[in-house]
Formats: structure tokens, sequence, C-alpha cells
């Protein structure tokens, strides 16, 4: 526990990030997007696997911490890090970004306040405040970032200041974060230029536009200091980096579609390839065009102009695997928008057959076409493998549920319905589940599963645990 001045213990850091990041689940803001997910979860691993390399990342925070990325539809340029390894990405930033290193630089700078103990450092300076308290505090100021009449209901009074400074880190934290997170970069296979360039183009926002849309730099106020330091550590040698893959250039491009810009923007995104020219632009600039129109045509309800738009992207990334892949998902996701089930398998075959159950993205594409064809019982193998090392994947928990309802294995579907609402930390909703698939078990008598029954109870003791030690938090 936290004590006057002392810094707070990892586990009770953990403890206040989880009740966060519980709040946040509820937020409309929330999208759990599996390609966008998947991407920016990626570059972050790699980061936290070289903090572990160089030293960075103590153990005990390795295994304590959650190290997870959650997305918010929000279209400011925003990052932040919370309490026990969460971190928030705003859409915004992933659309703004010309190149994945500079949008591993901003998640290096963020993952190094966690490793640094910032954050816990930070807490300790509230001196007697609790844990509860705190994390209070965080949500109006999260609140706070998208609306200031939200944020009101979190925050009375004195605390306002207490909000304000909240997820301000001072200057020498942030100067640490540069440099900590600067050095992350190379190890983790990005360019460290990406660093710069983040920073010039933060820079040059700051004199242009310091009108709200930018909070990042309201809570990471930049310096000539830094600046100058981060410029500095560049080689005088060092190669160029590499210019944006076109898979960045597609994710960007989703996150600016998913950002829900309005009809008119998605109209517009539809028509861009139809203008004179459009051919001679160059390929990374045609890529994201195609890839935002069809996008932009599955939100608009209009799959033939999708399934065109689709058609010219498929040709132009041909030869770029990773580029193919991404097309192949947004195929599928069209036609299962489309109703067309079949159509959207047909795309994830022709990928490679083990990403399937591999990689999030096809393992939920391909479970929701299987369940609308009425065979969502072939994924109920891959979905258990998948959630033995992914428990806190609360929609593949959902979707496990219903390709057991299929089956008419209902008990199995019950417990799936508990562990999904375990893993957004709704303890009280889950134990209604684990207390409806007890009742299931009773009624069912001698026919019951008793080793899914036993599951039940043993899961059920566990949780209501969880939820005596939430009310006690409150």
């Amino acid at each position: 526990m936290m004590g006057d001045g002392a810094e707070m213990t990892s586990s009770a850091e953990r403890r206040l990030g989880d009740r966060i990041i519980r709040e946040l689940y509820r937020d409309p803001d929330y999208i759990d997007d599996a390609p966008l997910q998947e991407y920016v979860q990626d570059l972050f691993q790699a980061l936290v696997r070289a903090a572990q390399a160089r030293g960075e990342l103590a153990p005990e925070l390795q295994e304590r911490f959650a190290w997870q990325i959650l997305l918010g539809r929000d279209r400011s340029v925003n990052a932040f890090a919370l309490p026990g390894g969460y971190f928030g990405v705003h859409l915004g930033l992933i659309g703004v970004v010309s190149t994945r290193d500079e949008l591993a630089s901003v998640l290096a700078h963020e993952l190094s306040h966690v490793t640094q103990r910032h954050i816990a450092r930070l807490m300790a300076q509230q001196g007697r405040q609790t844990p509860l308290m705190l994390g209070a505090l965080v949500l109006g100021a999260l609140a706070a970032a998208k609306s200031p009449g939200a944020a009101q209901a979190l925050m009375v009074g004195g605390q306002a200041l207490a909000v304000q400074n909240q997820l301000n880190f001072s200057r020498d934290m942030e100067r640490e974060a540069d440099r900590v997170g600067f050095g992350l970069m190379q190890p983790a296979g990005y360019a460290p230029q990406g660093f710069v360039a983040m920073f010039d183009k933060l820079q040059q926002a700051n004199r242009i536009n310091d009108n709200g849309s930018w909070p990042y730099l309201r809570s990471h106020p930049l310096t000539t200091q830094r600046i100058a330091d981060m410029h500095s550590r560049i080689p005088p040698d060092a190669a160029p980096p590499a210019p944006a893959t076109l898979e960045h250039l597609m994710m960007g491009a989703r996150a600016r579609v998913l950002m829900r810009p309005g009809v008119d923007t998605w109209r517009q995104w539809v028509a861009e390839p139809q203008d004179a020219g459009f051919a001679a632009r160059p390929q990374a600039q045609r890529v994201p065009a195609w890839y935002a129109a069809t996008l932009s045509a599955v939100q608009l309800a209009d799959f033939a102009a999708a399934r065109k738009s689709l058609r010219a992207l498929q040709a132009d990334v041909r030869a770029d695997p990773a580029a193919a892949r991404q097309a192949r998902l947004l195929g599928a996701e069209l036609e299962l928008a489309a109703g067309d089930a079949p159509a959207a398998l047909g795309h994830l075959q022709d990928g490679n057959a083990a990403d399937a159950t591999r990689h999030r993205p096809e393992l939920l594409l391909r479970t929701q076409a299987l369940l609308r064809t009425g065979a969502g019982g072939e994924m109920t193998a891959p979905l258990q493998t998948w959630l033995a090392a992914h428990p806190g994947d609360a929609l593949s928990w959902q979707l496990l549920a219903q390709a057991w309802q299929q089956q008419n294995q209902l008990l199995r579907a019950v417990r799936a319905e508990a562990e999904a609402q375990v893993a957004r930390y709704d303890y009280a909703a889950a134990v209604d589940r684990f207390k409806a698939g007890q009742d299931l078990a009773q009624r069912g008598g001698a026919a019951s599963d008793h080793i899914e029954a036993s599951i039940i109870d043993t899961r059920l003791r566990a949780v209501e645990l969880l939820l005596r030690e939430q009310a006690a938090e409150r």
C-alpha cells in the first residue's frame, strides 16, 4: 500500500489500473478493432521486449503489469500511460503519424514512463490520498481531455488542480522518458529518427494549431532543449529510415475511417479514386486511398462500390505480403457486413491456413463467418486454444459462447459468457452468469456435464472473492 510519500507498490498500482480500465471499457469511445489492435500491440510488444533486454524493465513489473494497449475512437492526437501497465492510444494518433517509427516513438515514450515508475512516483506525491481517489482523479483527467462537461461528474472543488496535474509528468520525467524511450527504438527494430520526426511534427502542430485538437502537447510539453536533445542523439552516419510500409499506410487509413468523421467525408473518400490523375499517383498514395474508399463504402452500406475499390486495392498490393493480408481481412469484413458469409470465408481461405488460428483478426472473422453459416462449432477448439493464452480477450469469449450455443452446449456457453464479463472486470455480471450456469447444471441432473459444472463452481468462488474485494475498494 501507499503511505506518506512512499512509492506505490506494483501490486497496488496494478489494482488501480484495473479499476480505471474497468471504467474505460464502458466508454463509448473504446474500440476493439482486431486489425488495428494487433498492429499497435505488435509494435508495442517489440518495445517491451527491448526494455526487458536492456534492463529497463524490472522482472516484477514484467510479471505483474498488463502491458496492454486500449484503443479509443477519439480523433485527437493523443496517447497516455496509465497505472498497472495499461496504455491508451487514440485513433487520431494512428491516423496522423507518417510511419510506424513515429508511432513507435510515442509508444516508447509512454512505455518508459511506466518502466521508470513515474506514475507510482507521482501517485506518492499525492500524500495520504487513497488509490481509489487517485483512480477517480485519473478518470477525471481522461474525461476532461474529451469533454470538460463530462469531467465535472468526476471531480469537484479543490480536486480540479489534482486532476489537471495527475497525468502531467515533471520536465525531468519527460526528459527521462525521452532518453529511455529513444534507447529502445533501434533494439526494437525501429529507426530512431522516428522520435525526431514525431517531435518535429508535434512542434509544428503547436505553432500552427493548439486549439484542443493536440492534447499530447499539453500533457507532454515540448521544450527547445528536449527537441535539440533528440536531434543530437541521431548519429551523423545513421542510415536514413525506411519509407512508410504499405501496411502502415493502410492502418492509418483504417483509423481515419473508424474515427467516424461523418457521412460527407466517407462519401468524399469513396469518390477520391475517381479523380482525374489518381492512377498516376505513387503507390504510397493510391493504396491508403483505395483502403479508405473500401472501408468508407462499407460504412455507407454501398457494397458494390466497396467491392470495386477492394479489387483495385488487391491488385495494387499483390506483391506485398503484409499489405495483401490486410486487403484480405478487409474483404472478409466487407462480405460479412454485406451478409455473404461464404464470400467472407473465401477471402480468408486465400491466405495462409495457419493464420486462421494463429492471428486474432483471422480467428474472429472466420468464427463470425462460420457462425453465420451454422458451422460455428468448427471454431471451438481454435478459440479455446487462443483463450488459453489470452484469457482477457472478451470478444473471443463471446464468440466461443455463440459457438457452444450452436452445438447446444448450453452450460459451456454460459461459462464463456461469464468469462467475457471477467475479462472486462465486471465481476458482478460474471457472478450472475456463473450462478445461471449452476442453476442450469442442477436442472440438467444426471445429464449435466459434471466437469463443466465443477469448473463453474470453482470459477464462481474465485470471482465472488474478486467482487468482494472490488466492493471493499468502493
